[in-house]
């Protein structure tokens, strides 16, 4: 494996962060070194600072997708932490609904990896709505910078291990068997979400309209918290009022440097 030097691990973790956010402690050298190394080899480059220059230079864009994959992990499950999922069915959606005049649900799953998040908010705004669901309009905003994570989600294919904590009922509504190893999504769950690719560090938000609702869970854990609070901001002026903002239970708010109301363990409301 390729030795990384103090210098060139600062070329790359500067670029990473003003680019996209993602803060390397100095402890991480090693780390970035290990996940980089296959890269390098399979590239032939001699030096991490030739595969800087490779990735400054590269105007495909297929270089900092790799780059940026091999940095996160973009691990994910259907139903994790649960209890954000029963809070929006039993409480955020019962609002929205009470509370709309347009028949129009905005919701954005930013940092949305492979599709298990969205896929989830998709079903459970199925089920929650029935009949009535086709007089609303429901699609869901799903983002992420990965490609190759938003390639995986587009196919909506997933192993039957993934699914199996899923409720029964949803398997069998939700899901065709291909195999004995993979199921897929039905189309009218797939069609209920929108992915793009899309950096987060994009100044300002090009969204016309604000959103109900907000996921971003288990992604500020990659910043700093100047950067994360910048972020927030950004989430808050794009949160309709008495709009709600979900992130990881690994992450938090100071209080004190955001206008979001705090409701329950990483889950925040803008007042109207």
């Amino acid at each position: 494996m390729l030795k990384i030097s103090e210098r060139e691990f600062r070329q790359l973790a500067d670029y990473i962060k003003t680019n996209y956010g993602i803060f390397l402690k100095d402890e991480k050298q090693t780390l970035l070194a290990g996940r980089l190394s296959n890269v390098l080899t399979e590239k032939s480059f001699s030096s991490f600072a030739d595969y800087f220059n490779y990735i400054v230079a590269d105007k495909t864009g297929d270089g900092v997708v790799t780059l940026i994959d091999k940095v996160t992990t973009n691990h994910t499950f259907f139903m994790r932490e649960v209890d954000h999922f029963n809070f929006f069915k039993e409480k955020v959606l019962p609002q929205l609904v009470a509370n709309s005049q347009t028949k129009d649900l905005r919701i954005w799953s930013a940092g949305c990896s492979s599709g298990e998040e969205p896929y989830t908010l998709a079903m459970i705004i199925d089920e929650f709505f029935g009949m009535e669901k086709k007089l609303w309009d429901t699609k869901i905003l799903a983002t992420d910078i990965s490609s190759k994570v938003l390639d995986i989600a587009l196919e909506g294919v997933y192993s039957n291990e993934r699914i199996a904590t899923l409720p029964a009922f949803w398997k069998l509504k939700y899901f065709n068997k291909l195999d004995y190893e993979k199921s897929v999504l039905i189309p009218e769950i797939r069609n209920e979400v929108i992915y793009r690719k899309f950096n987060l560090m994009d100044n300002p938000l090009p969204f016309k309209k604000k959103f109900h609702v907000i996921f971003c869970r288990n992604v500020m854990i990659y910043f700093d918290n100047k950067t994360k609070m910048e972020l927030v901001k950004k989430f808050y002026d794009a949160t309709e009022p008495g709009g709600y903002l979900f992130i990881g239970h690994s992450e938090s708010l100071n209080r004190n440097e955001t206008e979001y109301q705090h409701i329950l363990p990483a889950v925040y409301r803008k007042e109207f």
